[in-house]
């Protein structure tokens, strides 16, 4: 008998929530009132997307994967970070799932919202380059001036799918892997990148 608020900031833009939907929703935080606990949702925190994938990928619920991180704009586009603790164990694959059925149900469940999966590295540069998809990235080099700060040098044909509109992909990568990364085209023209 505890009511539970889906605030507005907490619900993906443009997308329609009717009385009687099916929806999945994430917990963010539990209080205790005088009339019970008071209970508030979310359909834009980045841990529904982590708890959508521990429901539809077996081995990242048993531990076999492992989910490093997550960065999203709700409603758009996700990037996920995935690490496999068996090397014979693919994480992107498995993520992904046979015909694209695992991710198709958690596209799904987000209504429509494309999901970028990449390998996580220790190796930042790695990393990096892995977050940029679907960009090729021909280097990147770290700043050694600035904490978590570096350079990423992309084909000159690449530059619009790196940086991705409004900023979008360049931002996310940033957010999956915690460096403010700068995007340069091959050419040389230099584009900073916030």
């Amino acid at each position: 008998n505890n009511e539970a608020t889906l605030p507005k900031l907490e619900q993906v833009p443009d997308e329609l929530l009717k009385e009687g939907d099916h929806i999945k929703v994430y917990v963010v935080d539990v209080k205790e009132t005088e009339r019970g606990a008071r209970i508030m949702l979310s359909r834009t925190h980045p841990g529904l997307v982590k708890r959508l994938f521990e429901t539809e990928v077996p081995e990242i619920f048993d531990g076999t994967v492992e989910i490093k991180s997550v960065s999203r704009q709700a409603g758009s586009r996700t990037k996920i970070a995935v690490f496999s603790k068996d090397e014979n164990v693919d994480p992107i694959g498995a993520c992904i799932g046979p015909k694209g059925t695992r991710v198709g149900v958690i596209v799904e469940s987000l209504g429509g919202e494309k999901i970028d999966i990449v390998v996580y590295d220790e190796d930042p540069k790695k990393f990096i380059a892995a977050a940029l998809a679907p960009a090729n990235v021909l280097e990147v080099e770290i700043d050694e001036e600035k904490e978590n700060s570096c350079h990423v040098t992309v084909p000159d044909t690449q530059l619009s799918l790196a940086i991705g509109n409004k900023g979008q992909n360049a931002r996310l990568a940033a957010r999956l892997t915690g460096w403010k990364i700068d995007i340069k085209p091959e050419s040389g023209f230099y584009i900073p990148q916030n």
